[in-house]
């Protein structure tokens, strides 16, 4: 059974024990500290909508298998915001009065070059105008065609110092051939700062453990003139070290990082992988969508809010199960 079909059980069964979820305030509730009930918690949260997230709830084997073509169609995803990734990981392009803003570079500048820099002139843009690139944390499949894209256009590369020093450090490097090199060290950013470029401000919190410095994003977009704003989480899977800390750090980057989306009025959640926030299948939705039907991805501030929940109840189930084994 995939990852998926598992987390759509774990709702239905929620829901048929007569659970609901009652919005934003859900997160402030108190949760008895245990496994069990940090699980009913997140899968409570999660919904029938959000099981892409609850995922990180479940058991993991090894790194999820990439798909046979992992290939996505390049797509205006709002006026201002476009989706140049794989099916597998997520890469995304801002627009603005003064050039491009690109998040993440995917795997390696094989990649970078097909899907983002070729996905950028499909949808009639130019890579020329890349003036930055954010690098939401220290994983290859972020950072791998960054290089490529800095050297070829002369892009600014952003990370957190964190990360920075991170790569700089006596890490292992990985193994898959398909990746790319460590870029240089570019622009440093700490908690709370901001990216400006022309007409566009793009807000970066630092939410550990995924990776020291892993980055989460406040981005404003437009749909049709309207405004909204997107919250990316930065890093969502439980692939640092076990420990009881690091999940706690974890339940405390996401509700810290979901009092910070409301505060902004995040009501756009979004991913760096698609699986977490069902990118894709919202993107088709949104090819089929008519004038005046709501935006696929504006799915609102309580959507939000439920996501972070489900990330923050599920560290927090794992180490609720690190307690019980102790």
């Amino acid at each position: 059974m995939s990852g998926a079909t598992t987390a759509r059980v774990m709702v239905a069964a929620a829901l048929s024990a007569g659970l609901s979820f009652m919005g934003p305030s859900f997160a402030q509730q108190t949760v008895p500290d245990t496994l069990e009930a940090h699980i009913r918690a997140a899968t409570v949260a999660a919904g029938l909508d959000l099981g892409g997230i609850l995922t990180v709830c479940l058991p993991r084997n090894g790194p999820d298998p990439r798909p046979a073509n992992d290939v996505a169609e390049p797509m205006k995803v709002f006026d201002n915001l476009y989706y140049v990734g794989l099916q597998s990981v997520s890469a995304w392009a801002v627009t603005t009065s003064q050039g491009i803003i690109v998040i993440d570079t995917l795997n390696n500048a094989q990649e970078a070059q097909t899907s983002i820099e070729g996905g950028l002139r499909r949808l009639r843009l130019n890579p020329v105008d890349v003036k930055y690139i954010i690098i939401t944390h220290a994983h290859a499949d972020h950072y791998g065609g960054a290089t490529y894209l800095a050297d070829k256009f002369h892009a600014q590369l952003v990370m957190s110092d964190l990360d920075w020093s991170y790569l700089e450090g006596p890490q292992q490097r990985p193994e898959a051939p398909n990746r790319g090199p460590i870029p240089k060290r570019g622009l440093s950013v700490k908690d709370g700062d901001k990216l400006t470029l022309g007409d566009t401000t793009i807000e970066l919190y630092v939410t550990p453990p995924h990776t020291p410095g892993t980055l989460s994003l406040i981005i404003p977009v437009k749909d049709g003139g309207m405004q909204h704003f997107a919250g990316e989480w930065g890093g969502t899977a439980f692939n640092f070290a076990p420990t009881l800390e690091n999940f706690k750090t974890y339940a405390a980057s996401a509700e810290r990082f979901a009092k910070i989306a409301a505060d902004k009025k995040v009501d756009v959640p979004l991913s760096n992988h698609p699986i977490f926030d069902d990118a894709l299948s919202k993107m088709q939705a949104l090819k089929a969508r008519r004038s005046g039907q709501p935006h696929p991805f504006v799915t609102g501030a309580a959507s939000e809010a439920r996501y972070l929940t489900v990330a923050a109840e599920c560290a927090k189930a794992r180490a609720a199960a690190l307690n019980e084994k102790n």
